[in-house]
Formats: C-alpha cells, sequence, structure tokens
C-alpha cells in the first residue's frame, strides 16, 4: 500500500511528529510505500538542519533526515509554513538575504500542490497533529 504522510507538529509540541516518525519507520518495515512526506504549519521543524537536543533527549529533525536519506524518501516542506519559521533552503536564503540556511538536504521545500499530488496517488492519507 502506498501512504502519504502529513506532520503538523513541531519536534517539541507534542508527541506527534515523534509518533509520525514511528509510524512511517513502521511502514517501511512492513514493505509498504511512502509516496510522500509532508511537513506543514509548525511540522516543518522536523525538518530543521539546526536543531540542537540536549543530550538526554532524542533529536528527532536528525531523525526523520536519516530516514528520509537512507530510504530515499520524498519529502517536501510547505514553503509558507516554512518561510515564516526561518526554515529555509539554500535558495529561499539567498532571495531573502539570510546568510544561512536550516532546512535539512533530504526535505525540499514546495507548495501545497505536492500535498494535493500525494492525496490522489496514494491509497492513503494520514495525517499527525
Amino acid at each position: 500500500m502506498k501512504f502519504a504522510i502529513v506532520v503538523y507538529t513541531s519536534p517539541s509540541s507534542s508527541q506527534a511528529a515523534t509518533t509520525a516518525y514511528h509510524f512511517v519507520r513502521t511502514l517501511l518495515k512492513e514493505g509498504h510505500d511512502i509516496y510522500r512526506l509532508f511537513f506543514f504549519a509548525d511540522g516543518v521543524e522536523n525538518a530543521n538542519r539546526l536543531t540542537v537536543a540536549p543530550q538526554d533527549e532524542v533529536n528527532l529533525p536528525q531523525q526523520w533526515h536519516e530516514l528520509i536519506r537512507n530510504n530515499e524518501l520524498d519529502s517536501v516542506a510547505c514553503v509558507s509554513s516554512a518561510i515564516k519559521r526561518g526554515v529555509l533552503n539554500v535558495q529561499e536564503a539567498e532571495r531573502h538575504e539570510i546568510d544561512a540556511h536550516s532546512l535539512h538536504d533530504s526535505t525540499e521545500i514546495a507548495g501545497l500542490g505536492q500535498l494535493v499530488d500525494a492525496a490522489i496517488n496514494a491509497d492513503r492519507l494520514v495525517q499527525f497533529g
């Protein structure tokens, strides 16, 4: 079965982002396909490469990054949500004249059309948050 996953919450605001991460890992282990991960609203913080977790806590954005990279998943952060929260790729940082980017390179910035495409092409759309 082909899944699209939408994450609405940041790693620090609720358990939903962690639950989504474990859900995706389980789906992959069981042989399902992930059509697309879509980070929306505060969920874009899950793709922030500048997140630093205390030593006794899990760095969920780093875990997402590794899961996405290792499984070659299609991962998208909503452009308007990301810009509002300072989660920028290289191009957006340059466009806004900011000297650093903060988006993990495993995730791209795109619009809501990518979410619509995921909803159309996946067998199931599951939302967290």
